[in-house]
């Protein structure tokens, strides 16, 4: 690696979605990739594999899938354009166990027209589950395309509507 780039590891983690491969640049989490994930980047671009960063990545996870975490809180630094990285930051505003369409998601970041450029933007995004691209749907709330795939996009969005539903409680007896 030259010596003007940042240090670049990762490591492999399993979950009730398959592994899932974390890559950090510099101690940021900069890639969440799973198994045969669309734009995973080449293995010799993941750095070396170290367990020892990514312990509160892992952690967070962990508890994702169990129920128990619905929003995550960990340095991120992904890569891309100044419009993907503004369409991620919008993704991150989604509320957990909820979808918005990508005209939503559009017209949020402040381009109403350009529901296909968010989707590209989408579907690049270089740190699933965590910026949480899973929620976004076709405009009748249709599941669309998933860089992980559509089973796992069900998944995600399951378990998400499993533990966002309210509880109703009765009163009286």
């Amino acid at each position: 690696m030259p010596p003007d780039q940042p240090p670049v590891t990762h490591t492999v983690i399993d979950s009730p979605i398959g592994d899932l491969t974390l890559v950090a640049v510099d101690g940021a989490l900069a890639g969440l990739y799973m198994e045969q994930h669309r734009h995973r980047p080449a293995e010799e671009r993941f750095g070396d594999r170290d367990a020892e960063p990514f312990g509160p990545v892992a952690a967070q996870l962990r508890a994702y899938f169990d129920g128990t975490l619905t929003a995550f809180d960990v340095p991120l630094a992904p890569g891309g354009t100044p419009f993907q990285r503004t369409v991620w930051a919008a993704l991150r505003e989604i509320p957990y166990g909820q979808t918005v369409s990508y005209g939503q998601l559009a017209a949020r970041v402040g381009r109403p027209g350009a529901a296909r450029a968010v989707g590209l933007a989408n579907g690049r995004n270089p740190i699933s589950i965590i910026v949480p691209c899973h929620r976004v749907v076709g405009s009748a709330g249709d599941l669309t395309g998933y860089g992980g795939g559509l089973d796992r996009k069900r998944h995600l969005l399951a378990l998400e509507a499993a533990r966002a539903a309210p509880t109703l409680t009765f009163a009286g007896g």
